[in-house]
C-alpha cells in the first residue's frame, strides 16, 4: 500500500515566504554593502600649490593675505601643523608625492640635472639624478584608475612631457615646464587645453574653471582631481583687479607683498567656486578635499616666521607646509594634529580613501593617514623617523640671512626628523646640526655638541636609512673648486662676486 502523501499548504507557503524574505534580505544586504562601499570610496580633490609658505593662509596666521574659503575648509576638518614636503624645491617634491617614495628611490633630486650655482664654490660633484619620473613607477593615479576612478591632472606637472602615461585620463595644462614663462595672463603656457584664452583671463582662474568643468562632466562617476596650481610660483604676476585693494591695506607685521596677496586670493576665490559647484551637484558630502604645497615660500616675497628658511633650504621654512584634510561627516571638524607627516604619506592615504590597492613589488615609503583622520589612531606615526636626501646644490638668491651660507640655499645634505628632534648632515664638511623643534622651532640653537648622544643616535639611523635606500652621497671633488674663494665669499669679503647662474626657481 502506497505511503499516504499529506501536503500542508500553509507550511509550504510559510517556507516559501521565508525563503523569499531571505533572498530579499540578502539582496538588500548586498545593495547596502555597495552603498557603504560607495561611501568608503569618495571623490578626491587634491589642491596642491607651488611655493606656498607655511603661514600664507589666514588659518595659519597670515596678517595680510586673505584665504576665507581655505580657512573654512581647514577648520572644518583636520589641520596638520607639522606637515612636510619631501623636498625643498618643486620637481623632487612632486616626484615623491606621486610615487610615494623618497628621493633615492625615484632619483629626481633637483629641478633638472645640471649643476646649480657658481662652480668655484661647489666643493663636490653633485649627483645629477634624473629629470623625469620613471613611467614604470605606478602612481596613486594608476591605482585609482584600476578601481574605476576618472582621474585628471590640472595645472603644473613638471615630471615629464606628458602626465597621461602616469595614470591620468585627462591633462589640462601639464607639461615639463615648472612655471608660466610669460606670466599668468595670456598667452598661457603651450600646454594641452589652455588655448582660446580671453585677453584678461588669469591662469589661476582658468585652472579652477577647468576643474569645475571636469567635476560637472563626471558627476556620475567617481573622480579624482589633482589640481596643481602654478600659483604662487614666479614670475610674480598680480591679478590686476585686486591690486588696488591690497595697496590700500595696512601692511602686516608678517606679510605685506601686494602681488603675492592678489595671487593667493585668486587661488582662494577659485576654491570657493569649486566648493559651491560640489554643493550644487550634491557631491560635497562624498568628496574629500586635501590641501598642501610643494615646498616652502619664495623668500623674497613671503615669510614663514618663526620658521627659519624658505624655498630651497632644508630648514623648517623650506620644507614645512600648510596641510589639511576635509571630509564632511567623516573627519571631525576643528581638529589640529602636531604629528609629523610627509609627502610620501599621501600615496597610501589616497589609495585607502579610494579603496584602491597599493602596487605590488613597488616600495611605498609613506604611512596612510586614514586611521588618524577617521579614528584618531596614531599607529605607525607617533615616533617614526622621516627623511630628506638632497645630493645637489641650489644657488642663492637675494635673501641670504636664513641660509647655512650666503652662496647656496642648500649644499648636498641629508636630514632626519624623529619626534621633536631634527638632524642636518651636510656632506661637504661632514657638518652636523641638531635641533629640538619642540623647544626651538626657529632652529636657532644647535645642540649637536651639547647633546652628542642624540646627535650620534640620529646620525646612525640616518646612515642606515641611506644604506637601505641606496642613497648616493657625493664624494668626488669638483676640479673647479676654489677653496679660498669659497671661504672668502662665505665670509662676505668677495666683493666682486657676480653670480651669473641662470635662476631656476
Amino acid at each position: 500500500m502506497p505511503f499516504p502523501i499529506h501536503l500542508d499548504f500553509d507550511r509550504i507557503a510559510v517556507a516559501r515566504a521565508g525563503r523569499l524574505i531571505i533572498v530579499i534580505a540578502t539582496c538588500l544586504m548586498t545593495f547596502g554593502s555597495s552603498i557603504v562601499a560607495e561611501e568608503r570610496a569618495p571623490n578626491i580633490l587634491f589642491i596642491y600649490l607651488d611655493d606656498f609658505g607655511w603661514r600664507d593662509t589666514g588659518y595659519m596666521g597670515s596678517d595680510f593675505y586673505e584665504t576665507p574659503h581655505l580657512d573654512k575648509l581647514a577648520k572644518g576638518g583636520m589641520i596638520f601643523t607639522d606637515a612636510y614636503s619631501c623636498a625643498a624645491n618643486c620637481a623632487p617634491a612632486r616626484a615623491c608625492l606621486l610615487s610615494g617614495q623618497y628621493t633615492p628611490r625615484h632619483e629626481v633630486y633637483n629641478v633638472g640635472t645640471e649643476p646649480r650655482g657658481n662652480t668655484k664654490y661647489r666643493k663636490l660633484k653633485h649627483i645629477p639624478g634624473t629629470a623625469t619620473l620613471n613611467p614604470k613607477i605606478k602612481t596613486w593615479a594608476h591605482q585609482l584608475k584600476k578601481t574605476g576612478y576618472k582621474t585628471a591632472t590640472i595645472g603644473k606637472w613638471h615630471l615629464s612631457d606628458d602626465p597621461l602615461p602616469h595614470g591620468f585620463d585627462v591633462n589640462i595644462g601639464g607639461t615639463h615646464s615648472g612655471s608660466p614663462p610669460r606670466g599668468y595672463y595670456p598667452p598661457h603656457p603651450k600646454a594641452p587645453r589652455l588655448k582660446d584664452a580671453s585677453e584678461n583671463e588669469y591662469l589661476t582662474d582658468r585652472l579652477s574653471e577647468e576643474t569645475i568643468k571636469f567635476i560637472s562632466a563626471n558627476r556620475e562617476n567617481r573622480w579624482a582631481v589633482y589640481l596643481a596650481h602654478f600659483a604662487v610660483h614666479t614670475p610674480l604676476d598680480a591679478k590686476r583687479e585686486l591690486v588696488k585693494k591690497y595697496e590700500a591695506r595696512k601692511p602686516g607685521k608678517l606679510h605685506n607683498h601686494v602681488t603675492m596677496a592678489t595671487m593667493i586670493q585668486s587661488v582662494d576665490d577659485g576654491v570657493g567656486l569649486i566648493v559651491t559647484k560640489l554643493e550644487e551637484l550634491g557631491l560635497r558630502d562624498n568628496t574629500v578635499i586635501l590641501f598642501s604645497s610643494d615646498n616652502g615660500g619664495y623668500g623674497p616675497a613671503t615669510d614663514m616666521a618663526p620658521l627659519k628658511g624658505y624655498k630651497g633650504t632644508y630648514y623648517e621654512g623650506g620644507i614645512r607646509e600648510p596641510f589639511f584634510v576635509n571630509w564632511p561627516g567623516r573627519i571631525k571638524l576643528g581638529q589640529k594634529c602636531d604629528i609629523p607627516t610627509t609627502g610620501v604619506d599621501l600615496y597610501p592615504t589616497i589609495c585607502e580613501l579610494a579603496d584602491a590597492k597599493l602596487p605590488a613589488n613597488q616600495p611605498i615609503d609613506g604611512v596612510s593617514l586614514v586611521p588618524l583622520l577617521l579614528k584618531g589612531e596614531q599607529k605607525g606615526l607617533a615616533n617614526r623617523a622621516i627623511f630628506w636626501h638632497f645630493p645637489a646644490y641650489l644657488q642663492s638668491y637675494s635673501v641670504t640671512s636664513e641660509q647655512r651660507d650666503r652662496l647656496f640655499r642648500s649644499r648636498p645634505c641629508s636630514i632626519i626628523r624623529k619626534g621633536d628632534w631634527k638632524l642636518h648632515h651636510y656632506f661637504e664638511d661632514n657638518g652636523l646640526e641638531l635641533y629640538n623643534l619642540r623647544e626651538d622651532i626657529s632652529e636657532a640653537n644647535d645642540l649637536s655638541t651639547a647633546n652628542s648622544k642624540k646627535r650620534d643616535d640620529l646620525l646612525r639611523e640616518l646612515e642606515a636609512w641611506r644604506k637601505r635606500t641606496n642613497a648616493p652621497v657625493p664624494s668626488e671633488m669638483n676640479p673647479d673648486y676654489d677653496e679660498k674663494a669659497d671661504m672668502a665669499a662665505r665670509a662676505g669679503t668677495d666683493r666682486n662676486r657676480k653670480n651669473k647662474d641662470r635662476k631656476k626657481e
